[in-house]
């Protein structure tokens, strides 16, 4: 459901986690704390603890001192008032009792309200369905991000390069190159550049059939190595998302093949993404292209192979959000930024995925990704 007039927004979390409050309050805090908007104008309910920064910091009309409104309560008769009865108190002195919640909205919160007679009602869709499409701002630190995403995937690729081979397996300084090293490098330069990345991919070989498998072990000559990178900056709290990949040595002229009709796939979805566009077509596209090239779609000896993910996904202050270049219907608009990733996955034969970002145009689409694609090192 949309907000209605008359109606105040309300959201309680954590705007570290919270993608949707930083976006709403610009302040990035580990801690819970509350935000209530009514008739445009932004309120945050904050400790002592984060007072002052906030008041500096947050992009809202006005910063609250949470233990004055607890002091209310108590002097109206709540013993040891909580975060709950102060924001109680509030709304009442605002004359609010009608509540838009988001999804994730903490249930004691919700419990708590309808039981002293507020109306609280939740958002089915975005709560700020105005995230999506990003300001130039946003695409610019968007872009950024993506520049730190490539240096890192640029780390990585030069200690694979610079490898030697022994008995099949990639050795670098004299040690085995594990994902699990190629993985700290990656993270260190992030680190560097003021970034974290968490769950980073560095899968070699059967591992990587699986799209999800951060990768373990020694990486292996002739064996595709997918890398996806998708860090979020410590400063703006925005993320982006790249990957490749590569095969230290020869590979085989299967893997060849599949990764040709990734890199065909990609170049076929890049050009049709355009405002007006469904990005349910372009998937459909992607999936038609790989069945005329013999790459079938299904289970095979118990486990999904073939191309059994979406072709992309909204990428902002989450790094997964709306809108999806999937199976689901989702109309493309200027200002949306999505990943463009289709991929290929066969046990015993190999994995393929290949991702770029971009900003969707009226004519077409900004490519925010400035990094060569390139199966052999």
């Amino acid at each position: 459901m949309s907000i209605c007039a008359g109606q105040a927004r309300l959201i309680i979390a954590a705007s570290e986690t919270a993608a949707d409050l930083y976006y709403a309050s610009g302040f990035l805090a580990p801690d819970a704390f509350i935000y209530l908007e009514t008739e445009g104008r932004k309120a945050l309910l904050m400790s002592d603890l984060e007072l002052d920064r906030a008041r500096s910091e947050a992009a809202v009309d006005e910063v609250l001192p949470l233990s004055q409104y607890q002091e209310t309560a108590k002097l109206a008769g709540t013993e040891n008032p909580s975060s709950l009865d102060a924001l109680d108190v509030l709304l009442k002195e605002r004359d609010i009792r009608d509540i838009s919640v988001p999804r994730s909205f903490p249930i004691e919160a919700a419990d708590f309200l309808r039981a002293r007679n507020y109306r609280v009602t939740w958002s089915s869709g975005s709560f700020f369905p105005e995230r999506e499409r990003k300001t130039d701002l946003e695409i610019a630190r968007i872009r950024e991000v993506q520049r730190h995403t490539e240096a890192a995937m640029d780390a990585a690729v030069d200690v694979m390069r610079s490898a030697n081979v022994r008995d099949g397996v990639l050795h670098h300084d004299g040690e085995a190159l594990t994902s699990e090293r190629v993985r700290s490098i990656i993270a260190r330069t992030l680190m560097d550049r003021s970034c974290t990345a968490r769950h980073t991919i560095v899968a070699c070989g059967d591992q990587a059939c699986d799209p999800h498998n951060h990768g373990t072990g020694p990486l292996r000559a002739g064996l595709p190595v997918v890398i996806d990178i998708f860090p979020r900056s410590d400063e703006t709290g925005y993320y982006a998302d790249m990957t490749r990949t590569v095969v230290k040595g020869e590979a085989s002229s299967d893997l060849v093949d599949i990764y040709d009709a990734v890199l065909a796939a990609q170049i076929q979805a890049l050009n049709q993404i355009c405002a007006g566009v469904d990005g349910r077509d372009i998937h459909r596209g992607v999936s038609e292209l790989f069945d005329s090239r013999g790459f079938s779609t299904g289970l095979q000896d118990g486990r999904m192979q073939g191309f059994f993910h979406g072709t992309g996904h909204g990428v902002g202050l989450d790094i997964h959000e709306s809108p999806g270049v999937g199976k689901a219907s989702s109309m493309l608009e200027p200002g949306h930024v999505v990943s463009v990733e289709p991929g290929l996955y066969y046990i015993g034969c190999g994995a393929v995925r290949i991702e770029d970002l971009v900003v969707v145009t009226e004519t077409g689409c900004d490519n925010l990704t400035d990094y060569p694609k390139s199966l052999i090192l």
